[in-house]
């Protein structure tokens, strides 16, 4: 029997500040159960801070049980040494949700964008404004944006799993896709 609802923990990962939300969906109905950010000193030791990212990624992940993990991906700049740091503290955050069992999905920040407003080059406000009307959240300001950058992710995450044409793999053709959905052939 399919499960009627379903958690999903979204994750912006960074290493001096990394977002959080939750979400239940129920049918198309989305409640946001938690939204935060992490914020960890620029004085600490680098592997300190992706200890604890990975701690509280752990710590989340038992206190509300998510059904699925979906992260943002780390855009590609010119700094490779911020690069380097960023992709660490996603790896430490999907690490903690690959051992706690869950799926794990990536997200660029265009398609999460694009997901949520329809613009894949929104800024955060534009984002943050359309999460508002989505969710029916009352609050008119959010800082820091890493925590609405995360409910973004996991917003966009089930919009993605709705999808009418969602496939398992990758399609090679309209001759794939016909093998792989007989039922949406019509024959006139």
């Amino acid at each position: 029997m399919q499960k009627l609802s379903k958690i999903i923990l979204g994750i912006d990962p960074g290493t001096l500040l990394m977002g959080y939300a939750i979400i239940e969906c129920k049918g198309q109905a989305i409640t946001l159960k938690e939204m935060n950010a992490l914020k960890l000193s620029g004085k600490k030791d680098n592997y300190i801070r992706l200890q604890l990212i990975h701690k509280t990624v752990e710590e989340l992940i038992k206190k509300l049980n998510p059904d699925e993990f979906a992260i943002e991906a780390p855009f590609f700049g010119k700094n490779v040494q911020s690069m380097l740091k960023l992709g660490r503290a996603q790896g430490v955050a999907i690490a903690a949700a690959i051992s706690a069992g869950l799926p794990v999905t990536e997200y660029s920040p265009k398609k999460v964008k694009q997901s949520i407003t329809g613009n894949g080059n929104a800024d955060k406000e534009q984002v943050w404004k359309m999460l508002q009307r989505i969710l029916n959240i009352k609050e008119k300001e959010i800082k820091p944006f890493d925590a609405s950058d995360a409910l973004a992710v996991a917003v966009c995450h089930h919009f993605q799993d709705k999808l009418p044409f969602k496939t398992a793999g990758k399609l090679k053709g309209w001759g794939d896709f016909i093998k792989k959905n007989p039922s949406r052939l019509r024959i006139k």
